[in-house]
């Protein structure tokens, strides 16, 4: 974990004690290679939109060698998940009502990103799958981990990418909580 990383976890405060504990265990060893592991913590710290948590985590994952391309699609995925996952959550809403009839229509959103990210797919759609997880979007979630899983991915590494992913969102609601 880089100097900043362990600074900001450091000054947590004490009612977030197991957040502390989490936030390294989640990003220790653990099923997914350092590309993953620190792609799907970057997609998740830009997805909470606290800046102290994005630099920290972003200067860890360069620590860790990771590519500017899979930091890029960190923030690809953060910006695109916060789109889709508040549609699709929509249409999911919807066609469990009065109003099946959206399941039908176009998104007409456009989301090349995704067909064609700047780096791995697998870790592309993991990315996707874990910032989906702290939306809240089941059609999202359930849609991401089929291709992860159809592109070699473990049911392990999907958990890992939740775990990591639940932990960071915490670790930013603790800081703001905090301010």
């Amino acid at each position: 974990m880089s100097a900043d990383l362990e600074a900001l976890r450091e000054r947590l405060p004490d009612a977030a004690r197991d957040l502390k504990l989490n936030l390294s265990a989640v990003l220790g060893d653990n099923t997914l290679p350092a590309d993953a592991r620190w792609g799907v913590a970057s997609a998740a710290a830009f997805a909470s939109r606290d800046t102290g948590l994005m630099q920290a985590i972003v200067a860890a994952a360069r620590e860790a060698g990771v590519s500017d391309a899979t930091v890029d699609d960190a923030r690809a995925a953060a910006a695109l998940m916060a789109m889709n996952n508040v549609y699709y959550r929509f249409r999911h809403f919807m066609k469990a009502g009065d109003r099946p009839s959206y399941g039908d229509k176009p998104a007409r959103l456009r989301m090349q990103r995704i067909a064609k990210p700047a780096g791995d797919k697998a870790v592309f759609e993991l990315m996707c799958l874990a910032v989906s997880a702290i939306g809240g979007c089941e059609m999202c979630v359930q849609s991401h981990e089929h291709v992860v899983l159809q592109a070699g991915m473990t049911e392990d590494q999907v958990h890992d990418a939740v775990r990591i992913a639940a932990t960071v969102n915490g670790v930013a609601t603790a800081r703001a909580l905090a301010a």
